[in-house]
């Protein structure tokens, strides 16, 4: 795969201006005067082919906060958008870079991305001490803020796996890029008003090759793979381990691990090999698929192109079948297609003997 030339591109030429303060940053007083007061100039011919023309921008309100970003709706040149901000703190330089380097390899990610279910890039600013990322907006917020406002076990099978498709479609097309989200949970996946799930935030996402160990990894502890969790070499299959998490939420509209601090899920996950409880009332079509996403073992997880199929076909034996799911019988090579005749052999016999 040819190699991104991008982060050699996304750099700063200039001289650093000034960075907030820490009682700025602390204050969370408003980024966006700084962005724009600090003379972040309209785009000019030398400028890269991200590089928002500010003079189109309109900064609206704020309506989500990560740890080192906020988040405000806007519009640029006519369109609604969602603006990513990010703040460099003046007396803390190694934050300070590591911000600006998340920075950088996201917009060098997002520039080349082009799929239904990834977040569309618009455009980027970088302007010490704040940076912006301007994307679509999804009037739908994220996946964990709808779950949130459903009742426990309630979300309809079709609309499961409808949903699961969206996110493990945008994953499969991620790692066809040889790029590694690391960060994949319900809140970094977004809404469409049509309820399309597109994958967000790629702040911490890295190129396989160069993805390393996990050695001062800053993660989320709840949705994270083991071997990250112990900062140990890890590859795609990290995010396969999440997806196993998010298809759990999805099941259960609940939060992992929710009566455990993500320190001490962190520790359960590693040292006990917990998982988020499976109830008798999933599906076992749906439980074997999770147990396969989670596994202690990386090896034994599905690969995303696999994870689509099996999907496609719970999909459309489910709208054929609406007894599918409680007449599965778990392949034992895992091969979808070889078990599903024997599904279909189960019921038939079942129906004759009643």
């Amino acid at each position: 795969m040819k190699k991104f030339q991008w982060f050699k591109k996304i750099s700063n030429n200039g001289k650093l201006e000034r960075r907030l303060s820490l009682g700025e940053y602390r204050r969370a007083i408003s980024w966006s005067k700084y962005l724009v007061s600090s003379g972040a100039e309209i785009k000019g011919e030398d400028e890269e082919e991200w590089s928002a023309d500010m003079s189109q921008l309109y900064i609206g309100n704020k309506f989500a906060s990560g740890r080192h970003s906020r988040i405000y709706r806007g519009i640029y040149k006519q369109r609604d958008v969602a603006i990513k901000m990010i703040s460099q703190p003046e007396e803390d330089e190694g934050l300070a870079n590591l911000l600006e380097k998340q920075f950088t390899s996201e917009v060098a990610l997002l520039f080349r991305l082009k799929h239904p279910n990834i977040i569309t890039f618009i455009a980027a600013c970088k302007k010490p001490p704040v940076f912006c990322i301007i994307m679509e907006y999804l009037a739908g917020g994220s996946l964990r803020k709808y779950l949130h406002q459903q009742e426990p076990y309630s979300v309809p099978l079709n609309l499961v796996l409808k949903l699961a498709l969206d996110i493990a479609r945008g994953m499969q097309y991620l790692h066809s890029q040889g790029i590694l989200h690391r960060d994949l949970k319900s809140e970094n996946l977004l809404l469409g008003a049509d309820l399309c799930i597109k994958v967000a935030d790629f702040g911490i996402s890295c190129l396989e090759s160069e993805c390393g160990s996990a050695k001062g990894f800053t993660g989320t502890y709840r949705w994270m793979a083991p071997e990250m969790i112990k900062e140990k070499h890890h590859t795609k299959k990290v995010d396969v381990y999440s997806f196993g998490i998010v298809l759990w939420e999805l099941l259960t509209a609940l939060t992992p691990f929710d009566n455990m601090t993500p320190e001490q899920a962190a520790f359960a996950v590693c040292q006990k090999n917990a998982r988020p409880p499976l109830t008798s009332a999933c599906p076992l079509a749906m439980s074997h698929l999770i147990n396969r996403c989670w596994s202690s073992n990386p090896d034994k997880r599905p690969h995303f192109k696999e994870i689509v199929s099996i999907l496609e076909s719970y999909s459309k034996s489910y709208e054929q079948d609406p007894e599918f799911f409680s007449s599965y019988i778990p392949p034992q090579d895992h091969s979808l297609l070889k078990c599903l005749p024997n599904c279909i052999a189960a019921r038939r016999s079942a129906t004759v003997k009643a």
